[in-house]
């Protein structure tokens, strides 16, 4: 649908913001809003009790994520920015990630890091049109490209204050906002639907295999009691025994350190995935022990970190390039000859097991451990050999078509996340006229 556009514009005067309507100004943000005029003193009670907000918090697609409560006696240094109804915060560091939140019911006490700027519309930008008017692309990318430093870039809050802005008279300010208020609305509706979309399609995806490596692809199949709670029962053929008894050796990684240069790529935490590896993102190093190299049907767990990262279980498969290991805090574990390991991906990764494994680890302050002797007396329900091929052919199909649907949901929400965008751009630097009260999107 072509929207439509004002009759006259001028040039906005600046290179990447183009040609704006005639009747609208173009003013330095310094002149539209204050920054940062509302600190928390170094002197307030240590017992004021305050809800912090740092830069690895906000997302500009979500906004405010989390918040910390804490007295400022026990908060951060860069715990000082006040925040109020109406504002928009701004990551003036890492400006990359785009963090990004206008502000409208806030926590109370909400503070945010000094790593933020916070932008206080004055009287001729109303808040409403000012939360659109900083989230705009044109915006983000000015932002990014004042930016100085390479790993950690930063704009000086100085810098950010001379980005300028597009703006309409007062009452037109409204009719963008009220505009971009109802037609977001209807993005944002859309982009939930497919999130719940894809947690229905995760939770079928995880019955499927916690179904089928529990009790078999035989309806009919002849049951026994396992003996197990959670277990129940299994089909009479399985072996229920301890882990431990699928794995002829279990490893610790290597405890050297690792960086961007060497032959050997080194798998962390952050590469195993639902039962897979995920080859991005990799370390390496000069050398390791032979005994270390990782082989085809390789299942990797983490041993350590946060609760809900422990028991995660990967397959190495063999047909990558390169020679890989293992970091220390991973586990290697190699099956059995009547063991396959596909299975054990499968199996390893449901929820039950995960919970089972999550229980039995160790638990101290900021991390957690399970070692090889705890994770191997979970018990188990194992199907002899030629059962175990048949579910982890089952399973490779239905989870591919699932796997599929999400990857799917996931591109729709990529792509109405990008007109999302592109609208808010087009109304507030007035490439729409929304005057009209038919102007609406559909």
């Amino acid at each position: 649908m072509k929207l439509p556009r004002y009759p006259k514009y001028k040039d906005g005067g600046v290179k990447w913001l183009g040609q704006v309507p005639e009747h609208w100004e173009v003013k330095a943000l310094k002149y539209l809003a204050t920054l940062n005029d509302d600190d928390l003193p170094e002197n307030t009670d240590p017992d004021y009790e305050i809800n912090y907000v740092d830069i690895g918090s906000v997302s500009l697609e979500r906004g405010i994520e989390k918040t910390e409560v804490m007295p400022f006696g026990e908060a951060p240094s860069r715990a000082r920015r006040r925040v109020k109804g109406g504002d928009v915060i701004i990551s003036t560091v890492r400006t990359y990630l785009k963090a990004i939140c206008p502000i409208d019911q806030p926590e109370e006490n909400l503070i945010a890091s000094t790593g933020f700027a916070v932008v206080r519309p004055r009287r001729d930008m109303s808040p409403r049109f000012a939360h659109y008017a900083l989230q705009a692309q044109v915006f983000i990318d000015d932002v990014i490209a004042r930016s100085t430093g390479v790993s950690y870039p930063a704009i000086n809050p100085s810098e950010l204050q001379r980005i300028k802005i597009p703006l309409p008279e007062p009452c037109e300010q409204e009719l963008v906002s009220a505009f971009l208020e109802r037609e977001i609305g209807k993005f944002d509706a859309l982009v939930e639907q497919q999130k719940l979309l894809i947690e229905l399609l995760k939770e079928k995806r995880q019955a499927i295999i916690s179904h089928a490596v529990t009790k078999g692809l035989n309806p009919d199949a002849l049951m026994k009691p396992s003996g197990v709670k959670w277990l129940g029962d299994v089909p009479t053929s399985w072996k229920v025994c301890l882990l431990k008894r699928a794995f002829r050796s279990i490893e610790y990684g290597i405890s050297d350190a690792v960086g961007s240069d060497g032959s050997i790529a080194i798998l962390r935490m952050g590469n195993i995935v639902s039962g897979k590896i995920d080859y991005t993102d990799l370390k390496y190093i000069d050398a390791v022990d032979r005994s270390l190299l990782l082989q085809e049907g390789d299942l990797l767990y983490n041993r350590t970190n946060s609760l809900d990262q422990i028991g995660k279980v990967g397959l190495f498969h063999g047909d990558v390039e390169g020679r890989f290991s293992f970091a220390s805090y991973l586990v290697r574990l190699r099956t059995v000859s009547d063991s396959l390991p596909e299975f054990f991906a499968y199996l390893l990764n449901t929820e039950n097991i995960l919970g089972l494994a999550r229980a039995s680890a160790f638990v101290a302050i900021g991390q957690c451990n399970l070692n090889p002797s705890r994770y191997g007396r979970i018990t188990v329900a194992i199907p002899p050999p030629k059962e175990q091929l048949e579910i982890v052919r089952y399973l490779d199909k239905a989870t591919a078509k699932i796997d599929s649907l999400i990857s799917d949901a996931s591109s729709t929400i990529d792509i109405l996340q990008e007109r999302r965008a592109a609208l808010i751009t087009a109304a507030v630097t007035g490439q729409i006229d929304v005057r009209g009260e038919s102007n609406v999107v559909r």
